[in-house]
Parts: structure tokens; C-alpha cells; sequence
């Protein structure tokens, strides 16, 4: 329902402030969340059987194609946060971080596109569904290979640790 009235320019501006002040802010509050939330065995991280174990996202969507070309907003905060352009360590622990991470930028994606609605205070209902279009196309790229990616991580975990455990067991 709109209910802010501005001349066009404004209304331009407003949109880009807005947008600014949202990604931002989703952003801020994911990387605060305690690490519990980002559990990719939770029934919203996990891959669901229409998925196939994130198969679907190269089949439909040929992610590996073009997921590359996507920037990487884990190396902007310092401590924080963690690159998950490349995979290069192995180990148990940083596949566990991988996972939590590709959580974490899933679950930043999703909440920024569902503040599309916020736009329908001060712009019409077309201009607003236009909105939804414009956040549904920068997020859902960016959603994608969080969702390809993580079935096939999960099973690299999987082996390195069956891996571990075989390496453990003493010999009789």
C-alpha cells in the first residue's frame, strides 16, 4: 500500500538508498547469528529430493557455467568472513566452515529478497512487482551454487572423515 508520494527522481534515489540499507543490514545480521543457525542438515540448508543432491541446479540452470563470474562478498569482512570462490583446504575443519559459510550467504540471499515488499510504501504495485523481479534476479544467482555446492561438499566431508576413521582404526 503506498503511501509516500515523491517526484521520480526521488523515488529513483529512495529505491537505491533502500536497497543499499537492506542488503547491508541483512548482511550485518547474518554474520552476527550464532553459528547453530547455519546447520546444513536443517531441514532450509538441506538438499531436498527435487533437487537431487543439487544436480537440478546444473541441469536447468548449467551453474557451472557461469557460477565463476559471481563476486565473492566473504573476503569483505575481515574475521568474519570466509572466500568460498575456491575450495583449496581439504581439511575436515575447513569443509565444516565451507558449509557453515555457503549457510550463511544462502540465508543472507533469501532474506534480502524478501524485503522486496518494503518498496510498496513508496512506488506503485507495478513498480513494486518490478522490484521483486529486480531482487529475484540479483539473489537467486547468488543462491544457486550455495545450493549446488553444498550436497557435494557434504559428501567430500563425508569421505575425508570415513577416510580419517579408517586411517585411526588399529589393525588386529
Amino acid at each position: 500500500m503506498r503511501i509516500l508520494y515523491l517526484p521520480t527522481g526521488w523515488t529513483l534515489l529512495l529505491c537505491f538508498a533502500v536497497w543499499m540499507v537492506i542488503n547491508l543490514s541483512v548482511v550485518i545480521i547474518c554474520l552476527f547469528l550464532p553459528v547453530r543457525v547455519f546447520n546444513p542438515r536443517a531441514f532450509f540448508f538441506r538438499s531436498h529430493p527435487f533437487e537431487r543432491d543439487g544436480q537440478i541446479y546444473e541441469k536447468v540452470f548449467k551453474v557451472k557455467r557461469w557460477k565463476h563470474l559471481l563476486p565473492d562478498g566473504g573476503g569483505l569482512w575481515k574475521e568474519r568472513g570466509y572466500k568460498k570462490r575456491h575450495l583449496e583446504d581439504l581439511s575436515e575443519e575447513n569443509l565444516e566452515r565451507f558449509l557453515l559459510e555457503s549457510c550463511r550467504a544462502e540465508l543472507t540471499h533469501w532474506l534480502a529478497l524478501s524485503f522486496f515488499w518494503v518498496f510498496g510504501f513508496f512506488l506503485s504495485a507495478p513498480a513494486t512487482g518490478l522490484m521483486l523481479i529486480i531482487a529475484l534476479l540479483g539473489n537467486l544467482p547468488c543462491i544457486i551454487p550455495q545450493r549446488y555446492n553444498r550436497p557435494r561438499v557434504l559428501r567430500l566431508l563425508e569421505r575425508t572423515r570415513s577416510r580419517q576413521h579408517c586411517a585411526n582404526t588399529p589393525v588386529s
